[in-house]
């Protein structure tokens, strides 16, 4: 059936992307550790050597998360026959409003020096994020509908499903940074940097309601009732920026029916601002703090496309197999079902982005060969806030060696560990280890980078 084999992709695309926001484009378990990975949260968290970054695998960040499914539901979905919604497991596990998300980031050169007290930086690179919120009511239509096939036509007399708050946002740019930090004294160091965006897609989609109601439609044998009607009611809205990008509409309807790509190019442009400090308040204690992606992209107006989809759809004896047509497209997002038209009238807009706030302490002793920390991070996303507290331990017995070990107690519920290894140029790492069956966050982090330069600087 077509429902169900676009359904199962679907799922599986969404729990392997599960966001990202959401989850982050940084490694918390290495905040603590030696090399310049521990700038991407705090650009006055500076290393004690300069560095050079291999090309693209320098500072390469995959992340997924979601709040309610998980790895094991992925692999169930995979053994399952398609009905694998209809699984009461499964469907107890959705929250009222399912959360995901993937990130990706990476730098294509990234390199920084020291010159006296100052440090300096740069970077070219590319980021990704998308986000999803898929209500448990879906689910609840795709469990309860009529599959539609024309055996069981009946099946669809006098239902009533709605549909809400189901959101889809991507944000996709390259950026050209350049950073600077001061070692002010030997207790605070404070650092900045500047990064041009260059927008290279941004999609909203927010379907705030739909709902279909229909009365007596068809009697046993499949004969359409003279006073059958149905209505399907659509309140949804799409934005995108994305030079290439065409909308198609069906001949008939003129509703939107698929994407087509014809082209790339750079669709916005933006900038942004990360600012940190760092502050030695014991001969063994620091704190350090950090506001990273603060800033904005503006889209053009020559690469936008409006689709809008507030509208009431009526059927009757005289058109119902329309309506089948529409309710019967097998889709998730069916564009069939939602109507959504294209607008005449393109616009520019602007997005944020997605925000970092870093709060750290840090103690060391043995010579700072050995460390306990505690990390507070909160991303506020396209669609949504997350938050996580980071506990680790640090092994760095050489500035060429170093290990750590952390637990994060929010995003994956308290069941999996962090770990991350240093050693000579290449960095691995990883916020949640799977520990367990069913993890509901995962992040990998890849580091390969050269020190240069002089070393930082002893100062009074």
């Amino acid at each position: 059936m077509k429902r169900i084999a676009y359904l199962r992709v679907l799922v599986i695309a969404a729990v392997l992307a599960v966001a990202m926001p959401m989850s982050a484009q940084f490694l918390r378990t290495g905040y603590f550790m030696e090399g310049s990975s521990r700038m991407q949260l705090n650009p006055a968290n500076l290393p004690s050597r300069g560095y050079l970054d291999a090309p693209a695998l320098g500072t390469l960040n995959v992340g997924a998360y979601t709040n309610s499914l998980g790895l094991q539901d992925l692999i169930n979905t995979f053994d399952s026959d398609g009905d694998f919604y209809d699984n009461p497991d499964f469907y107890n596990k959705l929250k009222v409003a399912n959360d995901l998300g993937i990130s990706l980031s990476t730098d294509i050169i990234s390199f920084g020096f020291y010159r006296g007290k100052n440090f300096w930086s740069a970077n070219v690179g590319v980021r990704f994020d998308l986000e999803a919120g898929i209500p448990r009511n879906m689910f609840d239509y795709l469990r309860d509908s009529p599959d539609g096939e024309d055996s069981d036509l009946s099946s669809w007399n006098n239902q009533n499903y709605q549909i809400s708050n189901l959101r889809l946002a991507l944000n996709s740019f390259a950026e050209v940074g350049v950073g600077y930090a001061r070692i002010i004294n030997d207790r605070l160091t404070v650092g900045g940097k500047f990064n041009v965006l260059l927008g290279m897609g941004n999609l909203d989609m927010k379907i705030n309601n739909v709902q279909i109601s229909t009365t007596e439609l068809y009697d046993r044998y499949g004969n359409v009732d003279p006073n059958a009607s149905a209505t399907i009611d659509v309140d949804a809205s799409l934005e995108a920026n994305m030079k290439g990008l065409e909308l198609t509409t069906d001949d008939y309807s003129g509703a939107i029916d698929g994407v087509e790509m014809n082209g790339f190019g750079i669709g916005g442009y933006g900038v942004g601002i990360d600012l940190g400090a760092t502050y030695r308040l014991l001969d063994n204690l620091t704190l350090s703090a950090a506001v990273t992606d603060l800033g904005f992209i503006s889209w053009s107006k020559s690469s936008s496309s409006v689709v809008e989809g507030d509208n009431t759809q009526t059927y009757d004896a005289s058109n119902m197999d329309q309506f089948m047509d529409r309710v019967d497209g097998g889709e998730v997002i069916d564009f069939d079902m939602f109507g959504l038209q294209k607008g005449n009238v393109q616009k520019k807009r602007s997005t944020r982005l997605p925000t970092t706030l870093a709060v750290g302490a840090e103690y060391a002793f043995w010579k700072n060969r050995f460390s306990v920390g505690g990390l507070y991070t909160s991303r506020w996303g396209m669609n949504r806030t997350l938050s996580e507290v980071t506990l680790s331990a640090n092994f760095r017995p050489t500035t060429k060696i170093g290990l750590s070990a952390s637990y994060s107690m929010l995003q994956s519920a308290g069941k999996t560990f962090g770990a991350a290894i240093k050693l000579g140029p290449l960095t691995l790492g990883t916020d949640y280890l799977f520990l367990g069956k069913n993890t509901r966050s995962v992040n990998v982090f890849l580091g390969l980078s050269r020190t240069i330069g002089k070393k930082r600087p002893e100062v009074d």
